[in-house]
């Protein structure tokens, strides 16, 4: 696989393409006001006894929503965890907490939107991202990310655990899987003091931002650190410095991939896009569908409410169950690609048992294992469609793009 960044307007683009065919995107607009995972020193606005939630002022031009639910507070050298006593009890305007965003919110200054419906998502649950680990320092003992759904993946995870003696408040990631127990310690060690280095700078009677979020690097490096890595191929040298110094802490052997790539136009949008011959691949995100193998074909409508994808079949002779398979595959990556997220609704060709249904529901859940957000399959309705939901990080690609043309 190669991991291609590149930059279009000053926004940064990177792509995981594996034998020339776009895996992963990611896109960082310079629109983005608040990014996912990013740590605030926030200010309590107001209380809001109705939806048992707290208005917080972020960095004093943006603010955030704070869910009961997401509520910790250190009482007697114990975690209180929200939930049980309304938010109003234990937190007060003008109260000052240390949050982490759960989504990212962009710059649109066409919308009419009420600009309470627009605010980010905030959690007292702070979740620190590496490449094995995710290090949650409100969180007791050690466990599996819920999004690995392999039960073999798990038991050998599980069995990773109870050999991780010194270690305590992380969440194993599925990239941990056949990596020595040393190096996740090490791992552990430099996320426990990342942690200790950010609790010094919640203080002040000042919101403000303490630390961004994984941008469009961090996040694919992450996400495909459990694949095999050929190439990082960088066109800039500032991005490259970031990039070598994520490795240098994360992923030492992904150093020796990073390759320069000199081109005559450096600094025209997306060139190294244009020089590795993706763009058409890109362009075909934004539109309202794929192509599959054999001419069948898929069509991705957004609604208000809900994503609705809806399965054709072209000039294929293959079978209902082996169009279906690779309708699924293409829509899991079609979905992952364009970031699109909420309710997802895939009316596939009719089959004619509910031995195939299962067979597919199957194959579906595996393409979905890839994904770096949090899918869950809820199965076949009574009119026969599939019905999914997925938890985005960031804005979809689209929302991104628009975003991006903003500026």
């Amino acid at each position: 696989m190669d991991i291609l960044i590149d930059e279009m307007d000053g926004s940064l683009w990177v792509a995981a393409v594996d034998k020339n065919k776009i895996r992963g995107l990611e896109v960082d607009p310079v629109t983005e006001e608040v990014r996912w995972g990013s740590l605030y020193w926030a200010q309590v606005v107001r209380i809001d006894a109705k939806l048992d939630a707290a208005f917080v002022s972020l960095d004093g031009d943006n603010q955030g929503i704070l869910q009961s639910g997401d509520l910790r507070i250190e009482q007697d050298g114990e975690i209180y965890k929200g939930g049980d006593l309304p938010i109003g009890k234990l937190l007060s305007p003008g109260d000052f907490i240390l949050v982490q965003t759960k989504d990212g919110k962009l710059t649109d200054p066409a919308s009419e939107a009420p600009f309470d419906t627009k605010l980010p998502k905030v959690t007292m649950n702070i979740a620190i991202q590496g490449r094995y680990l995710i290090y949650t320092p409100f969180e007791e003992g050690n466990r599996i990310s819920k999004r690995i759904r392999k039960a073999e993946l798990r038991e050998q995870l599980q069995e990773m655990l109870e050999d991780l003696v010194g270690c305590n408040a992380c969440i194993l990631r599925a990239a941990a899987a056949n990596t020595q127990t040393d190096i996740i310690k090490r791992e552990h060690k430099l996320l426990g003091s990342m942690w200790k280095q950010l609790e010094e700078h919640a203080d002040g009677n000042k919101p403000q931002l303490i630390m961004l979020g994984p941008d469009a690097v961090h996040r694919t490096l992450s996400d495909i650190s459990s694949h095999h890595v050929d190439t990082i191929e960088v066109v800039t040298m500032d991005v490259m410095q970031e990039v070598e110094e994520w490795c240098e802490l994360f992923a030492p052997e992904f150093v020796t991939k990073i390759t320069p790539v000199e081109l005559q136009n450096p600094y025209d949008n997306l060139a190294l896009y244009e020089y590795r011959d993706i763009l058409d691949q890109i362009d075909l995100l934004f539109q309202p569908y794929s192509i599959l193998e054999g001419g069948s074909n898929i069509v991705i409508q957004q609604t208000a409410a809900l994503i609705a994808i809806d399965v054709n079949r072209g000039p294929d002779s293959d079978s209902i169950l082996n169009i279906n398979r690779k309708a699924a595959a293409e829509a899991a990556r079609q979905i992952r690609i364009r970031n699109q997220g909420g309710i997802i609704i895939i009316d596939f060709l009719k089959m004619k048992s509910d031995a195939e249904r299962k067979q597919l529901f199957k194959y579906l859940s595996e393409m979905c294992d890839n994904d770096p957000c949090t899918v869950q399959l809820h199965g076949f309705t009574k009119l026969g469609l599939m019905e999914m939901t997925r938890h985005q990080r960031t804005p979809s690609l689209s929302e991104r793009f628009e975003s991006s043309q903003i500026s």
